[in-house]
């Protein structure tokens, strides 16, 4: 992958959201594209299509997955978290310890696998603080944040609004808000999370609405940018649609797909 293009010639990036352990084909993502551009959700804490996967059964088993994916679709929030406790406690060792051990084994893989260069934000299941550890010089951490590739200005806002989940990197509407307002006008605004428009927040398997942004969708109609390009919600509805000139683009849900989306111009 080159840096960013001068002259004529046209800009391709390739864009990725909700990576969920896939460092396999994260590796190929840039492939053919001057920039890689990824919008969080690195970690796989448990994949909801194959309850084999992730830290949550590496701890307690499939069985228990099975249970606490059941309880989570059901909306037992409640229940779900006490028979997490419960879980815990059977360990008996510091679960924030545990924890981050086995976030920062997918981090040094995933980073490692971020080709030069990429831009990338939070999601809300990733772990900021570690993240200035293993981003290497070839890729740019931003979050509130604008950046130039080919000419066009591309704006970051990493992480989620608060639920009833309470994933690692979820923060308040006003803060969330902030973020959006310090990005300002750009061609492409680029987040984890999609604007509250129901089509896109809808998870036709999950069967729920998960948490948008009013503030992203009235800077979307306020600024106008080219595109607003997120993830977050794995099997929406709508994966694109147009609000007012701008287009809308869920960029896919990659652990599943391992294709990145591709924007030229």
């Amino acid at each position: 992958m080159a840096s960013t293009p001068a002259g004529n010639r046209r800009t391709r990036v390739h864009v990725v959201s909700d990576v969920h352990g896939n460092a396999r084909d994260l590796a190929r993502a840039g492939e053919g594209a001057d920039a890689l551009i990824c919008l969080g959700d690195l970690v796989l804490f448990l994949d909801y299509a194959d309850h084999s996967r992730g830290i949550f059964p590496d701890l307690f088993g499939v069985e228990n997955a099975d249970r606490i994916v059941a309880l989570r679709t059901a909306r037992r929030f409640e229940e779900a978290r006490e028979f997490g406790r419960s879980l815990w406690a059977g360990i008996g060792t510091d679960r924030a310890a545990v924890i981050e051990k086995a976030v920062r084994k997918q981090y040094a893989e995933l980073f490692a696998a971020f080709p030069t260069p990429t831009y990338a934000t939070y999601g809300n299941v990733d772990m900021p603080p570690l993240w200035p550890e293993y981003a290497g010089p070839g890729t740019t951490v931003l979050d509130g944040e604008r950046v130039e590739i080919g000419g066009w200005t591309f704006g970051f806002v990493g992480g989620g609004l608060r639920t009833p989940m309470r994933t690692p990197y979820e923060i308040s509407d006003e803060e969330y808000a902030a973020k959006i307002e310090a990005v300002g006008e750009v061609d492409v605004l680029c987040t984890h999370i999609p604007p509250e428009v129901p089509e896109l927040v809808y998870d036709t398997v999950a069967r729920r609405f998960e948490r948008g942004s009013r503030a992203l969708l009235d800077a979307i109609r306020r600024t106008r940018p080219r595109y607003a390009l997120f993830g977050h919600v794995h099997q929406p509805l709508v994966r694109r649609m147009r609000i007012g000139a701008t287009e809308c683009v869920n960029v896919g849900h990659f652990a599943g797909s391992g294709r990145p989306w591709a924007l030229e111009w």
